[in-house]
């Protein structure tokens, strides 16, 4: 028997546990599995690019259970009223090869996105770190913010983006959460002053997000 979860019971989920709640359980599973990581066989990405973006298989398995993810990411997608990312995923017995979890993973790809990137800070960053610059501010930044709240307890940010209208869209969502927010008017101007910088950016150009200013000898 194979279990299903569409959209609507993945939003179901998540709105009843909380996405604060459930990313502060994936990092506790992300602190797990890499501490057994050589029991993974580990297989690079398979990424087909085109001019609209790239779409993308990830398989992973372990001794007892083998899995993929299909993404995309596509970052043209919402001037022409699609979402940038859209995901499902499979989640198979390794004895039998048979498929026993199939699940639509768009908004868990959201979730596990900021919840690795907490997973990191947690690791690298100082333990007194209190301010965050994140550059780019749609939607996976509202869930890093989210994120590293629940596991750092950032609750100050700095933010930057090219569109006025999606650091607008973040501020009205989050500060009712209580987050207080400095809006920038450069990357360079967020990240200035900040413990942790975060890049939310979907773009295929290999660019330079912010430049290193070095004093004068």
């Amino acid at each position: 028997m194979t279990d299903f979860v569409g959209v609507a019971s993945m939003a179901r989920w998540i709105a009843d546990r909380g996405p604060a709640a459930i990313m502060r359980g994936m990092v506790d599973y992300l602190d797990s599995d890499f501490r057994r990581w050589p029991e993974f066989d580990k297989i690079e990405r398979i990424a087909s690019h085109t001019p609209w973006g790239v779409i993308e298989l990830m398989p992973i398995s372990d001794p007892e259970l083998y899995a993929f993810k299909y993404v995309n990411g596509h970052p043209s997608n919402p001037l022409r009223g699609y979402q940038t990312v859209t995901a499902f995923g499979v989640l198979a017995n390794v004895h039998n090869g048979y498929p026993v979890f199939v699940a639509e993973m768009t908004l868990l790809t959201a979730l596990r996105t900021a919840a690795t990137s907490a997973f990191a800070a947690r690791a690298l960053a100082r333990p007194d770190s209190s301010v965050m610059a994140l550059i780019g501010t749609g939607s996976q930044a509202e869930f890093q913010a989210i994120a590293f709240r629940e596991v750092m307890g950032i609750s100050r940010l700095r933010i930057f983006d090219t569109a006025p209208d999606a650091m607008a869209k973040l501020v009205r969502n989050l500060t009712p959460l209580g987050f207080q927010i400095e809006v920038c008017g450069s990357a360079a101007e967020a990240a200035s002053g900040a413990d942790i910088v975060t890049t939310c950016t979907a773009d295929k150009t290999n660019a330079t997000v912010i430049h290193a200013q070095f004093p004068p000898h």
